[in-house]
């Protein structure tokens, strides 16, 4: 049955081509909760068959994700609060979730932005804080993609060196989380100690 499932989506995937894999991770990047592992570890497999080009996949992997996040962004900007908190019923961001993220973001800012994009389940949604408070376009879109293309890169890696064996895949998955979350833990400490840095130069207490 899994066999069934696996070789379903990489058919599946190898039909709809790059367009069809940037369109599936914008999706997954806005406020559809779509599964990224079963977009880009086929696209993985494929690239590994040699079906696809595997540079050209994790980049088109990238931009999606970018694009999703981008479009969370303008409508966070453009809206505003308001109306998220109105139609954001419909897309699973409850007036609660939305008050976490900010206050989340408020203290974390930039930083959270990276690290959101590599938490399943919050990587839809930390674009809406960054959106309300007009954060820095350049900085937003380069800690939106570093942080999707690590994920990126890791879900490929994941399909391009074990292929179709659901067993492995399973295996590989719980390995994958555990790179995004030690990446998380680098970042914060650079983050952290850069900040301390630059408090003591300036004579801060």
């Amino acid at each position: 049955m899994l066999h069934d499932i696996a070789a379903y989506l990489v058919d599946t995937i190898g039909a709809m081509g790059y367009w069809g894999i940037f369109l599936l991770m914008f999706l997954e990047s806005t406020f559809f909760p779509f599964p990224s592992e079963v977009i880009m570890i086929p696209a993985g497999y494929l690239a590994y068959q040699g079906e696809m080009n595997l540079y050209m996949v994790v980049l088109v992997g990238i931009a999606g994700s970018l694009g999703g996040a981008l479009f969370n962004y303008y409508i966070a900007m453009h809206f505003g609060r308001p109306f998220l908190l109105k139609y954001g019923r419909y897309f699973f961001v409850k007036p609660e979730t939305l008050d976490k993220l900010e206050a989340f973001f408020t203290k974390h800012g930039e930083l959270s932005t990276f690290n959101g994009r590599l938490i399943p389940g919050i990587r839809q949604l930390i674009s809406l804080p960054a959106g309300l408070a007009r954060m820095n376009l350049l900085k937003f879109s380069f800690y939106s993609a570093l942080g999707a293309g690590i994920w990126v890169v890791v879900l490929v890696a994941v399909g391009y060196l074990v292929g179709s064996n659901e067993t492995l895949i399973s295996q590989y998955l719980h390995t994958a989380t555990l790179i995004a979350l030690a990446s998380i833990l680098f970042v914060t400490l650079f983050y952290v100690i850069r900040q301390k840095r630059k408090k003591e130069i300036l004579g801060e207490d």
